[in-house]
């Protein structure tokens, strides 16, 4: 019997929260955010840097008109499969959190108030819910937020931190690399056993990575809690050349940030970072993604789905 449940929600997917995909020719999604009459595509300048409660950065360059923004007003963000395809997968509702200023420009916090989803109808995704999601931690309101968050491609990269014998290195898709600037913006778990380091340090890496290292870049994983220590990896390592903080040698390229500011968000910690290195180290290759699963079934089904891998 839950084969067949299974095989008439999903046919022949493997279930998962989370899937991990590459994408070859570009991002398709748009995300427009809007508030008070303005609305702005947002899609490149948006990241999600919290998940309890959920909250999102978005920046806005010093030439795009902040000061219009009323924050008192809720903030709407709405999540498309295209800039051609106007249908909305999925409505988030925000309130104002708090903002970073800089010279050129200001990272807005929005904190999620609401939502609603349209990958798949509401009784077929309150039946994967109950079939595979429920959980003391997380009720069908988390899923439909992180369902929604996850409408849109993020990226997982690698951190790296060293100080003495003493390394770690764990994967990250709560990242933000601004445009035309050399900011990073990151949403660490407060669990993560290098993030004091970090904070006192003010010091980190960040890899960009290749998908086809996805089981070895999900082993790490484990390290958010547990540092590494003396030879344990099964790959080789370089060093950063300021830091010399460790690199994976098959590694695409890495920056060497310097943090200049932290901010708590909830479960996760902001930090707020400037690249003061960036070297390349193999050829350009694909990435590795994470989209919600919800999401995957939508795109499936209107036959527009990113490769699995």
């Amino acid at each position: 019997m839950k084969k067949l449940l299974r095989d008439i929600l999903f046919g022949v997917i493997p279930v998962t929260e989370y899937s991990t995909i590459t994408v070859k020719d570009g991002i398709l999604e748009r995300v427009f955010l809007e508030t008070g009459g303005i609305r702005v595509d947002i899609s490149l300048t948006h990241w999600l840097l919290c998940l309890n409660p959920v909250v999102f950065g978005v920046w806005f360059p010093k030439h795009e008109n902040t000061h219009s923004f009323d924050i008192t007003q809720p903030f709407k963000m709405y999540f498309k499969d295209s800039e051609e395809d106007d249908k909305t997968v999925a409505l988030l509702k925000l309130n104002f959190f708090n903002k970073i200023e800089e010279p050129d420009g200001t990272l807005f916090l929005l904190k999620l108030t609401g939502t609603r989803i349209h990958h798949i109808n509401l009784i077929r995704a309150r039946l994967i819910f109950y079939r595979y999601y429920k959980k003391p931690e997380q009720d069908f309101y988390k899923l439909k937020s992180y369902s929604a968050a996850y409408s849109y491609p993020r990226k997982v990269r690698l951190i790296s931190y060293r100080e003495g014998d003493w390394y770690n290195i764990f994967p990250m898709d709560l990242v933000g690399d601004i445009p035309g600037s050399k900011r990073f913006v990151f949403g660490l778990r407060h669990s993560n056993v290098t993030l004091a380091r970090i904070i006192e340090t003010k010091k980190m890496v960040v890899s960009e990575i290749p998908y086809e290292f996805k089981e070895i870049i999900y082993k790490l994983g484990k390290h958010h809690r547990e540092p590494l220590s003396g030879n344990k990896l099964p790959f080789n390592l370089t060093q950063s050349a300021i830091y010399d903080f460790p690199i994976p040698e098959w590694a695409i390229s890495y920056k060497e940030i310097r943090i200049v500011n932290t901010m708590n968000l909830g479960s996760h910690m902001l930090l707020w970072g400037m690249e003061i290195n960036e070297m390349v180290l193999n050829k350009p290759s694909l990435s590795l993604f994470h989209i919600h699963f919800l999401h995957y079934l939508h795109q499936q089904k209107k036959g527009r789905a990113y490769e699995l891998v």
